[in-house]
């Protein structure tokens, strides 16, 4: 114990001081990333973000469509009939993310990814439970798009910055 006082006295860093260091040095990239990058211009849509607006687009297009059937059918899934207004309801949240990616706004891209958060969480979740190897192996697919997708959207966030308050 006393050896292991004396060790520590002789000029290696406490662990507070280890990992203040660690942080200043991780923001220091951090800066140095965010200095990168160029700002968008005023019309201007990363790829990623233009991709993710058509994404969000043909879901909602596909809800709009089961909304409408689910509406003026009696058509049953499983047994019983799908509520067209839930349906409705995320049509038009859905409607709603495309348009705000389609203007580059923030809060759409950030729910976009939440999206695609749980797009990942669900094939992980049936990664667990795949009965085949082509099962597996389309999952496998999946994860994949789905987590490069996810990457390219952090970098289209990055350069789209969040807004600025007025403080008042």
């Amino acid at each position: 114990m006393a050896r292991a006082k004396r060790k520590a006295k002789k000029g290696t860093p406490k662990p507070k001081d280890r990992i203040r260091s660690g942080y200043a040095k991780a923001e220091q990239k951090n800066q140095a990333v965010r200095e990168s990058l160029d700002p968008l211009e005023p019309d201007e849509r990363p790829r990623a973000v233009t991709a993710g607006a058509a994404f969000s687009a043909l879901i909602a297009l596909i809800f709009w469509v089961s909304a409408v059937i689910a509406a003026v059918t009696d058509t049953k899934v499983d047994g019983s009939e799908p509520n067209p207004i839930s349906l409705a309801a995320f049509a038009l949240i859905m409607s709603m993310m495309a348009w705000g990616m389609l203007k580059g706004r923030y809060w759409a891209v950030l729910g976009f990814q939440m999206l695609l958060v749980l797009f990942l969480l669900a094939a992980a979740a049936g990664l667990v439970t795949a009965s085949s190897i082509l099962q597996a192996v389309g999952t496998t697919v999946l994860i994949i798009v789905v987590g490069a997708f996810f990457y390219f959207m952090v970098k289209a966030m990055a350069r789209i910055q969040m807004p600025t308050r007025d403080p008042r």
